[in-house]
Protein backbone atom coordinates (compact mmCIF):
# COMPACT_ATOMS: atom_id res chain seq x y z
CA UNK A 1 0.00 0.00 0.00
CA UNK A 2 2.48 2.46 0.77
CA UNK A 3 4.65 1.73 -2.05
CA UNK A 4 1.28 2.64 -4.66
CA UNK A 5 1.17 5.53 -2.33
CA UNK A 6 4.81 6.50 -3.23
CA UNK A 7 4.00 5.42 -7.24
CA UNK A 8 0.99 7.73 -7.67
CA UNK A 9 2.92 10.63 -5.57
CA UNK A 10 6.15 10.51 -7.83
CA UNK A 11 4.01 10.84 -10.79
CA UNK A 12 1.60 13.32 -9.48
CA UNK A 13 5.40 15.16 -8.64
CA UNK A 14 6.34 14.52 -12.70
CA UNK A 15 3.14 15.62 -14.28
CA UNK A 16 3.55 18.93 -12.21
CA UNK A 17 7.23 19.51 -13.08
CA UNK A 18 6.16 18.79 -16.84
CA UNK A 19 3.63 21.95 -16.50
CA UNK A 20 6.32 24.01 -14.29
CA UNK A 21 9.03 23.44 -17.29
CA UNK A 22 5.63 24.27 -19.97
CA UNK A 23 5.19 27.95 -18.07
CA UNK A 24 8.87 28.57 -17.97
CA UNK A 25 9.15 27.88 -21.66
CA UNK A 26 6.07 29.68 -22.17
CA UNK A 27 7.42 32.80 -20.43
CA UNK A 28 10.32 33.22 -21.89
CA UNK A 29 8.84 32.13 -25.72
CA UNK A 30 6.70 34.95 -25.20
CA UNK A 31 8.88 37.72 -23.83
CA UNK A 32 11.09 37.03 -26.38
CA UNK A 33 8.64 37.73 -29.45
CA UNK A 34 7.00 40.53 -27.28
CA UNK A 35 10.39 42.79 -27.86
CA UNK A 36 10.69 40.98 -31.41
CA UNK A 37 7.80 42.43 -31.98
CA UNK A 38 8.37 45.83 -30.37
CA UNK A 39 11.36 46.39 -32.04
CA UNK A 40 10.49 44.92 -35.36
CA UNK A 41 7.29 45.85 -36.19
CA UNK A 42 5.47 48.64 -33.08
CA UNK A 43 2.91 49.17 -35.22
CA UNK A 44 1.31 45.92 -35.43
CA UNK A 45 1.09 43.74 -32.28
CA UNK A 46 1.52 40.19 -34.05
CA UNK A 47 3.01 38.86 -30.94
CA UNK A 48 -0.83 38.30 -29.45
CA UNK A 49 -1.26 35.41 -31.52
CA UNK A 50 1.69 33.02 -30.66
CA UNK A 51 0.86 34.36 -27.27
CA UNK A 52 -2.70 33.42 -27.25
CA UNK A 53 -2.75 29.97 -29.24
CA UNK A 54 0.07 28.57 -27.03
CA UNK A 55 -2.06 30.33 -24.01
CA UNK A 56 -4.79 27.77 -24.85
CA UNK A 57 -2.61 24.91 -24.38
CA UNK A 58 -0.68 26.06 -21.35
CA UNK A 59 -4.25 26.51 -19.76
CA UNK A 60 -5.10 22.91 -20.98
CA UNK A 61 -1.77 21.92 -19.45
CA UNK A 62 -2.95 23.17 -16.09
CA UNK A 63 -6.48 21.84 -15.80
CA UNK A 64 -5.08 18.19 -16.86
CA UNK A 65 -2.29 18.42 -13.88
CA UNK A 66 -4.49 20.61 -11.32
CA UNK A 67 -7.95 20.44 -12.49
CA UNK A 68 -10.20 22.99 -12.53
CA UNK A 69 -10.16 25.77 -9.45
CA UNK A 70 -12.41 24.71 -6.67
CA UNK A 71 -12.99 21.49 -8.46
CA UNK A 72 -10.70 18.55 -8.06
CA UNK A 73 -13.56 16.25 -7.94
CA UNK A 74 -12.29 14.45 -11.08
CA UNK A 75 -9.65 12.10 -9.45
CA UNK A 76 -10.82 8.61 -7.68
CA UNK A 77 -9.44 9.97 -4.84
CA UNK A 78 -11.96 13.08 -4.37
CA UNK A 79 -14.81 10.90 -3.25
CA UNK A 80 -12.70 9.23 -0.57
CA UNK A 81 -11.69 12.50 0.78
CA UNK A 82 -14.86 13.92 1.04
CA UNK A 83 -16.26 10.65 2.84
CA UNK A 84 -13.53 11.50 5.36
CA UNK A 85 -13.98 14.70 5.15
CA UNK A 86 -17.91 14.52 6.08
CA UNK A 87 -16.74 11.44 8.64
CA UNK A 88 -14.42 13.91 10.58
CA UNK A 89 -17.36 16.47 10.71
CA UNK A 90 -20.38 14.36 11.46
CA UNK A 91 -17.93 12.83 15.15
CA UNK A 92 -17.09 16.32 16.13
CA UNK A 93 -20.73 17.16 16.51
CA UNK A 94 -21.03 19.63 14.37
CA UNK A 95 -24.24 19.58 12.60
CA UNK A 96 -24.22 23.07 11.06
CA UNK A 97 -26.55 22.39 7.84
CA UNK A 98 -28.85 19.91 9.88
CA UNK A 99 -30.56 22.43 11.87
CA UNK A 100 -29.96 26.20 13.08
CA UNK A 101 -31.19 26.48 16.87
CA UNK A 102 -32.92 29.45 17.33
CA UNK A 103 -33.44 29.66 21.51
CA UNK A 104 -34.82 33.09 21.59
CA UNK A 105 -37.40 32.07 19.03
CA UNK A 106 -38.79 29.53 21.89
CA UNK A 107 -39.60 32.27 24.33
CA UNK A 108 -42.84 34.34 24.60
CA UNK A 109 -41.99 37.92 23.16
CA UNK A 110 -42.48 40.49 26.01
CA UNK A 111 -44.47 43.27 24.93
CA UNK A 112 -42.46 46.60 25.06
CA UNK A 113 -45.74 48.37 23.83
CA UNK A 114 -49.24 49.02 24.47
CA UNK A 115 -51.58 48.16 22.21
CA UNK A 116 -53.89 51.51 21.67
CA UNK A 117 -50.16 52.94 21.10
CA UNK A 118 -50.33 51.09 17.20
CA UNK A 119 -51.94 52.72 15.03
Amino acid sequence: MENNSYERARKRVKEKKKFYEHLGSFLIVNIFLFLLNIFTSPGHFWFIYPLLGWGVGLMSHYYQVFGFPGMRGETADWEQREMEKEMRRLDSGYYEEDHLELKELDKKPQKKWRDEDLV
